[in-house]
């Protein structure tokens, strides 16, 4: 997941930055103060030559107090307050890493949950974002499907206005032909009785009713 490799990558930063901004403090501390490396024990001596019998040992890391410095080596306090010989190329002027570790896990573990309280915050906002994207998504769905229904209601009408402009001009024709059939009906009837009425026979007045004039 991306948002666990960003927080990895935070970490391993972080803690790149505390090792070295407690390197720089270590450095910065009383140039009496030194530290067994973290190699190997380190045997020391009872004078600063390595014609001096070897008289004990310091732990790795252990840290010690710079009295003087001969040749190749140191004389320096243990924890225990004995004052030896070690070789100067066996210490080193920053804390061990043995030393530096709790502190650094510490301030590790507090980054750590400061980096997931930051990561909390990060994904309750984008889980609301995501939300929020989702209604309106949803939302637009609902707007689209609606604008698609409208769309077949009309397309439906349009069909239904068509159909009944249809049957409409088919009825005009059909009263029209009605129409011309009745005046041609009306005209030939007309026309039939013209051309019967004068060839009708007419009635001639009786002799009987002559002769009463008389």
């Amino acid at each position: 997941m991306l948002v666990n490799r960003t927080r990895y990558r935070n970490y391993a930063a972080a803690a790149g930055f505390l090792l070295t901004v407690t390197s720089f403090d270590a450095t910065a501390q009383s140039a009496n103060q030194a530290w067994v490396t973290d190699e190997l024990s380190t045997y020391v001596r009872s004078g600063p030559t390595d014609g001096y019998r070897i008289i004990g040992t310091l732990n790795a890391g252990e840290q010690v107090e710079v009295l003087e410095t001969s040749g190749d080596y140191t004389r320096v306090r243990n924890s225990d307050g004995n004052a030896v010989w070690v070789l100067s190329s066996e210490l080193q002027e920053t804390p061990s890493a043995i030393e530096q570790l709790p502190a650094l896990e510490a301030q590790v573990e507090e980054l750590t949950a400061e980096l997931e309280g930051i990561n909390d915050t990060w994904e309750q906002r984008t889980a609301s974002m995501t939300e929020t994207l989702e209604l309106r998504e949803r939302r637009i769905a609902e707007l689209e499907a609606s604008n698609q229904e409208l769309d077949a209601q009309a397309e439906q009408s349009r069909r239904q206005v068509r159909a009944l402009q249809a049957r409409l001009e088919t009825q005009e024709e059909d009263l029209l032909m009605r129409y011309f059939m009745y005046g041609g009906g009306v005209a030939g009837a007309g026309l039939l009785v013209g051309l019967i009425v004068p060839h009708l026979p007419r009635r001639r007045k009786s002799a009987t009713a002559g002769s009463k004039i008389t």
